[in-house]
């Protein structure tokens, strides 16, 4: 019988008080909360959860991702698990399940929703209406993913609210995805049982959505990062705010997580139980989990801090065991063999050049997807790029370079296009990493050094890597083309080497490889790449890129 004790200020959120008391823990829960009169210098206040994250942005299998959160006081995630159900559809559901599971750690997987996110692109699966309503039946599957397909919601497709349907008959929330929606449009998404939303831009779109009845979470990921525009709404609507990082890098990871969500909102000035509703509470509340929230008969799930302006980590509990301490993760590494859908052959430079057979033309007007620092909405652009050698290829000086998205699961001819922001003034980069279908994407200067950073990836079956001044660096994904396998600290180190390369052949970007993944998703407006062709998001149909 594992029994122990445990004293400290405890922060009771759902009472709003704070108190001396002596936690008594028997077999992993709570069995008595005896208050007292001592003096402590720590206080005990529940876990926090990341109320929408996709685990496989990470680059890490869910047990490793594990390791890594629980330092930070992270105890639970709701995970969507539609990465790599893009790429194998249920068989890697299932895997993240079964890795997940290995380490105690409260994952909430979720059905996914969308896979394919659209039908302009190729994914290596479908997840259909009855895949959606088997897994809903299970325990271990909490809600319905993010509903990307707002115009299906929008218009009624039956296969879409089939899908809703299936959630609401299991009594399990449907999570949201519609960037910009406002007023009667943004009433009837919600109004068809749509219950949260993370990709709101603005406050005035997350003020309009939360009339309406919705919960509003606020991200702050590697590339999407919403926290200064959005933070005032915990002051007035801290029982519908949640916090979330959507897609997190190993090397952010490694540095921090919703801890620093919390920290942020206690130096702007927010009332420290407002901030832990939405740090703590609130996800447990929407979606049913069945995290401890420091009462007696609940799970033994909490962190341990000396101060709660600086909210120091000093240890982590799950379930009465200690799984991190004094920043060090005490979850051991699972071992796990890889599980991948990968069928790609080398290009050539030839491949992705784009002919100019007038002589006479000097130089080409293009459209140019515009990439932003911290969005995943992009701008439509223009720019007229010189023609050399009898092809267009881009202009460093105007930091317009070529966009390249490669099919990797069936032969097809590459898709390019034009983008601006990345900055490079030298190689090129590459990545199997490209949300929703995961199909390969490289920007770069030269069609050359383009083609070496995508065949570097696909030596690898799945990765990312870096090319140029007679450098190649790559990180390899085996898993599904999207995490590796490998120690979690490894991998961050890893991959911090490859985003300095990036920035050393002259990105400009946060996160360079972050936003590269993201330009084939094409449920962000205004203009993506995928692998069939330049896509207008505010029509949503393809467009011609010259």
């Amino acid at each position: 019988m594992n029994t122990f004790q445990l004293s400290g200020n405890l922060v009771d959120i759902l009472q709003q008080e704070i108190y001396p008391a002596t936690l008594h823990i028997k077999n992993g829960r709570i069995s008595n909360i005896e208050r007292n009169n001592n003096k402590y210098n720590t206080y005990l206040l529940p876990g926090f959860t990341d109320a929408h994250v996709h685990v496989e942005s990470s680059m890490l299998i869910p047990s490793e991702f594990a390791r890594l959160a629980v330092v930070h006081g992270t105890i639970a995630t709701v995970s969507d698990p539609h990465e790599i159900a893009n790429v194998m559809g249920v068989k890697g559901v299932e895997y993240m399940l079964e890795n997940g599971r290995k380490v105690p750690f409260r994952f909430n997987f979720g059905a996914p929703s969308c896979v394919p996110a659209t039908a302009f692109e190729t994914a290596g699966a479908t997840v259909t209406v009855a895949d959606i309503e088997a897994l809903l039946q299970r325990n271990d599957i909490r809600y319905l993913t993010e509903m990307m397909n707002f115009p299906g919601v929008l218009h009624k497709d039956p296969e879409v609210l089939a899908k809703i349907a299936a959630a609401q008959k299991a009594g399990k929330p449907v999570d949201g995805h519609a960037p910009g929606l406002r007023g009667e449009t943004a009433a009837a998404y919600i109004a068809a049982g749509i219950s949260t939303d993370h990709e709101c831009f603005t406050i005035e779109e997350a003020r309009d959505k939360l009339q309406y009845g919705m919960h509003i979470l606020i991200r702050e990921g590697s590339a999407a990062k919403n926290f200064e525009a959005l933070y005032p709404l915990l002051h007035d609507h801290a029982d519908r705010i949640m916090f979330c990082s959507d897609d997190k890098h190993p090397d952010n990871l490694v540095e921090g997580h919703i801890n620093l969500l919390v920290k942020r909102a206690l130096a702007h000035g927010v009332d420290l139980f407002k901030v832990l509703k939405a740090a703590c509470i609130n996800p447990v509340l929407h979606y049913k989990l069945d995290n401890g929230l420091l009462r007696v008969n609940d799970p033994a799930d909490f962190i341990i801090t000396d101060d709660l302006q600086k909210l120091n980590i000093l240890a982590t509990y799950i379930n009465g065991v200690k799984v991190a301490e004094n920043g060090q993760t005490l979850i051991p590494s699972i071992s796990s063999s890889p599980v991948n859908n990968f069928i790609a052959d080398p290009i050539a430079a030839g491949d992705i050049r784009i002919p100019v057979n007038d002589s006479n033309v000097k130089e080409m007007k293009v459209k140019v997807i515009g990439a932003m620092d911290g969005q995943l909405i992009t701008n439509t652009l223009s720019a007229v790029i010189p023609v050399t050698n009898g092809g267009i290829t881009g202009d460093t000086q105007q930091d317009v370079l070529k966009l390249v998205v490669i099919n990797r699961y069936r032969k097809a001819p590459p898709a390019i296009a034009f983008i601006q922001g990345f900055g490079l003034q030298h190689g090129a980069i590459a990545s199997s990493v490209a949300h929703d279908s995961h199909n390969i994407i490289a920007v770069g200067t030269t069609d050359e050094d383009i083609a070496a950073a995508i065949n570097t990836v696909i030596a690898e079956q799945g990765g990312i890597s870096a090319v140029g001044n007679g450098m190649v660096q790559v990180l390899p994904l085996p898993v599904a083309g999207l995490m590796s396998n490998l120690d979690g600290y490894t991998v961050a180190a890893r991959y911090s080497a490859l985003d300095k390369a990036s920035k050393e052949l002259g990105s400009t970007l946060a996160s360079p490889f972050m936003t590269l993944s993201f330009m084939a998703l094409l449920v962000i407006p205004h203009l993506k790449l995928s692998d069939r062709g330049l896509f207008d998001g505010d029509s949503f149909q393809f467009t011609t890129p010259y």
